[in-house]
């Protein structure tokens, strides 16, 4: 009864089971039957959409994403840190010591190829985890671009799938989970970030799986809470810390997923014990689900992180490995190893929290929705007849990390919707993608003097995709909504939809890299901020 006053409507003659684990609605077949198919075939078909929508849209991101992935021929932006750690990883366990760039990136890109690597082991910024996904592409194809962006373009194709099957489990319909996929597949910060070998997309990827983990956890508890009284053994929480633990592994903003998704899940199991008639649920929760919640994500979350360092403790050489060595002090029972490690981990924070580095294209995180400083990580103009310019004006080639922009502002209009069917109408749904947008983007204000860059927005990105979902969902209209209302409703999705694709396919050009005219380079910069 108090939940009604926020909108919530459930029938008195539906089961426990059904006010828990909301069954998922029958797949439609009119759309199968009107092309001519058999009712059976009809049927099959309808049934196989679950997978096979996700399938295809992630067939069609794929595609876009491997096209010309060696091209260019350079180590792009950051790329002259990443992929040649990687390597180093790859073949000493530990990042080695590298020539200046200016020395070794002709080398790595010389034919024959040179690979000036130091076993002296290098201070990094960055745990390794993501420069292990990196260098699974460079085993498979060499040190060369294709070789260390094709892991990142397999993670960018996977979580496209990933989304739209999140997306179908969370608004339990298969349209608005493929719906939210699509987005995510022709967004162009998505798509120039799976095609670059950075840190920032492995991260979202494992976020993105560990909050995949937790919904199917959510399903699965409360239906073993309906049949059995109690939420019993819970393995996709270990998975999800699991995943944050590599989220942080590859970067440490993956820290404050841990923190917000653990929150999230202990709310969600409060909801989950009032709505099966516990009198205290808070204090349910508090009694039974707070301890194995700890217990099972934090634990695999550090056991992760610790996990991916393998390389470093095996090494003799790795940076400050035996630092601890022959120090005495309060802490001398604690293993030299481990000692050493902290340290390690207490100078790559002092590092991180301390960079302040003046650089070009640094963005405040308030700019980062609306794309006010996005980052060209590759520039290259040419005359008049040079590299197949035809234009009087000159010709311009870039890969800029800008969202695709008609799909951002439409988020942003997104977010205030959501956040009214949080805060007005208690609408768990609303509450998951806040907590994710808010865990991957308000932790970054709290360092107003950093060095930050508005690609570190690619790790929510995924939520503001359900967050348009979401919004389409209402535009489209409630399952009891007459049928002018539902064609209207259709229409404007259909048309929003439509206008965000051609948004990706007018700016393909400085996705991909594609040499155009200056004047049609010129009219792609929306605002004065992108030059």
């Amino acid at each position: 009864m108090r939940l009604r006053r926020f909108g919530y409507v459930s029938p008195l003659w539906t089961s426990a089971r059904e006010r828990l684990v909301p069954p998922f609605p029958g797949p439609p077949v009119q759309l199968w039957r009107l092309i001519g198919l058999p009712p059976a075939v009809a049927e099959r078909l309808a049934g196989a959409t679950g997978w096979l929508g996700p399938l295809l849209v992630a067939a069609f991101a794929g595609v876009i994403r491997f096209w010309r992935l060696g091209r260019p021929h350079a180590l792009l932006f950051d790329e002259t840190y990443y992929a040649k750690d990687a390597w180093s990883q790859l073949r000493l366990g530990y990042e080695g010591v590298w020539p200046d760039r200016k020395i070794a990136d002709p080398q790595v890109l010389a034919d024959p190829q040179v690979i000036p690597l130091s076993e002296t082991g290098a201070f990094v910024a960055h745990p390794p985890m993501g420069k292990w996904v990196i260098a699974a592409g460079e085993w498979a194809f060499g040190l060369d671009p294709f070789g260390w962006r094709f892991a990142t373009a397999v993670l960018g194709t996977l979580s496209v799938l990933m989304l739209c099957r999140i997306g179908r489990r969370l608004f339990r319909s298969t349209y608005l989970g493929c719906l939210a996929g699509l987005l995510m597949a022709v967004d162009g910060l998505h798509y120039v970030l799976s095609r670059t070998a950075l840190l920032d997309l492995i991260v979202m990827f494992f976020v993105l799986a560990a909050f995949g983990c937790l919904l199917l956890d959510r399903d699965r508890a409360r239906a073993r809470l309906a049949d059995r009284g109690s939420m019993g053994w819970r393995p996709w929480r270990w998975a999800a810390g699991g995943c944050l633990g590599l989220a942080a592994a590859t970067k440490w903003n993956g820290w404050y997923f841990l923190v917000a998704f653990t929150a999230l899940a202990l709310l969600w199991d409060v909801g989950s014990r009032r709505v099966a008639g516990a009198r205290h649920p808070v204090r349910a929760v508090l009694r039974k689900d707070l301890a194995p919640s700890l217990a099972s994500l934090v634990p695999a979350a550090l056991a992760a992180y610790l996990l991916t360092w393998t390389g470093w403790f095996a090494s003799d050489q790795g940076y400050g490995r035996h630092w601890a060595d022959g120090r005495g002090g309060p802490w001398a029972w604690i293993p030299a190893p481990l000692r050493s490690f902290w340290h390690y981990q207490h100078q790559v924070y002092e590092f991180n929290v301390g960079l302040d580095a003046w650089h070009r294209y640094k963005s405040n995180p308030w700019s980062w929705p609306v794309l006010g400083r996005p980052v060209p990580v590759d520039f290259h103009s040419s005359a008049q007849g040079q590299d197949g310019c035809r234009a009087a004006a000159g010709c311009a080639r870039e890969i800029i990390a800008l969202g695709t922009p008609l799909l951002w502002w439409t988020a942003c209009c997104a977010l205030v919707y959501v956040l009214y069917r949080w805060a007005l109408r208690r609408d768990w749904r609303a509450g998951a993608i806040l907590c994710a947008v808010a865990a991957g983007w308000l932790p970054w204000f709290l360092y107003q003097d950093r060095t930050t860059f508005s690609f570190y927005a690619i790790v929510f990105l995924p939520y503001l995709c359900l967050a348009v979902a979401m919004m389409a969902g209402a535009m489209a209209g409630p399952p009891g909504a007459g049928r002018r209302r539902r064609v209207r409703g259709a229409v404007s999705v259909g048309a929003l939809t439509l206008l965000i694709v051609w948004n990706f396919i007018y700016f393909f050009a400085i996705y991909a890299g594609v040499s155009i005219p200056y004047d049609s380079w010129q009219a792609r910069m929306w605002l004065g901020s992108w030059v």
